[in-house]
């Protein structure tokens, strides 16, 4: 009897894996995944060099990782057993507190400042030097400036990062974001600062940059709920937030040109609330140059951000304060290809980048 039950489940194991393994050949290919946000790996060819190079096995590990099915559920499972049971203190890099899920940003990449410092620079050099441009700086602090040492992680010197790339751009005027937020001011679920919450950021920009806010906002909040990207990427089930967006009676007359796709749109993308990422409805996401023009504007004075998108949501508040607010991220875009579409004389010229991209600057073109 006791033979026929081990026979048993031997079988029952064996068809198990064997279903699994005929559902995996089977089943195509994924070629996104929705809660990561990212490209998943696809099929490596097989070639010759490819073998004796070692890099189709590593690939094909990396497709068999991120097309294995039911994929999400066992991502899931194995971040409730990591923290739950287990009592690990981060998942995929992602740590809980004080109901806020953030990414582990450590330690302070001196080389990699001083590589963003040295591209900003070459722009300086370009295109600024010798002319009117009045340029400033600004570093966005990570959520974890606010939360990490308080909860007993690790987090980058956020004081330390700003005064390194100060002393490499001694060309341009500091700013300091820090007395400006908070916690409270960025999301629980994702890396970003909300909105709502931004207005003495924009107030602190201004009254550096010389320039008066006149605008008064109305707060709209979204329909749907906003799971940030640290949903995703920790597998954990985070309560959503809530996307709420400004708007005044400047910004619906105020327009923005996309210099990729040659057309011109609103300041918020609002179909953008019911889709993949609900933060692309502060000027449609990820782009690599932008003009946003403000026909109601009261002077001809003008601002190019240099920036990361963390600007998306900032910009529009500072509308009131300029006809035209250009925007350029040198992730998308080679800086030595800017001439092709901007001529810089006189505007303000902010470079505001946040914590996360200038600790990993290697994004930038």
């Amino acid at each position: 009897m006791e033979k026929r039950k081990n026979l048993a489940v031997v079988c029952l194991t064996a068809a198990f894996l064997l279903g699994f393994l005929v559902w995996s050949l089977l089943k195509p290919d994924d070629t996104v995944s929705q809660s990561e946000r990212r490209k998943l790996a696809q099929k490596p060819e097989l070639t010759a060099a490819s073998v004796l190079n070692g890099t189709f096995m590593t690939d094909f590990e990396s497709y068999t990782l991120d097309q294995f099915p039911l994929r999400d559920g066992f991502r899931r499972l194995k971040a409730a057993v990591l923290l739950d049971m287990l009592r690990e203190k981060d998942n995929n890099g992602i740590y809980l507190a004080d109901g806020y899920a953030a990414k582990l940003e450590y330690p302070l990449d001196e080389s990699s400042v001083l590589h963003a410092a040295e591209r900003f620079r070459t722009i300086y050099e370009t295109y600024l030097s010798g002319t009117d441009a009045r340029i400033y700086e600004a570093v966005i602090p990570d959520k974890g400036a606010f939360l990490a040492a308080q909860n007993g992680y690790p987090a980058v010197d956020y004081s330390a990062l700003f005064m390194l790339l100060q002393e490499n751009m001694a060309y341009a005027e500091p700013v300091d974001l820090m007395p400006a937020l908070s916690l409270n001011s960025y999301y629980r679920t994702d890396l970003h600062w909300r909105q709502e919450s931004l207005l003495p950021v924009a107030e602190r920009l201004a009254d550096a940059m010389r320039v008066e806010l006149s605008e008064q906002y109305d707060i709209v909040t979204a329909d749907a709920p906003f799971y940030g990207v640290y949903c995703g990427q920790s597998a954990l089930p985070l309560a959503p937030d809530t996307l709420r967006y400004l708007t005044s009676e400047t910004l619906p007359g105020c327009t923005v040109y996309d210099y990729e796709t040659d057309s011109t749109g609103p300041v918020y993308d609002l179909p953008a609330l019911k889709g993949e990422d609900p933060y692309s409805v502060f000027l449609s996401g990820s782009k690599s140059l932008l003009t946003i023009t403000n026909p109601s504007a009261d002077t001809d004075r003008e601002l190019v951000i240099f920036r990361d998108s963390f600007a998306s949501s900032l910009a529009p508040l500072l509308t009131s304060a300029y006809a035209k607010i250009t925007l350029v991220d040198i992730r998308y875009v080679q800086p030595e290809r800017l001439g092709r579409w901007l001529a810089f004389d006189s505007q303000d010229v902010l470079f505001l980048y946040s914590v996360s991209v200038l600790n990993h600057s290697e994004t930038l073109k």
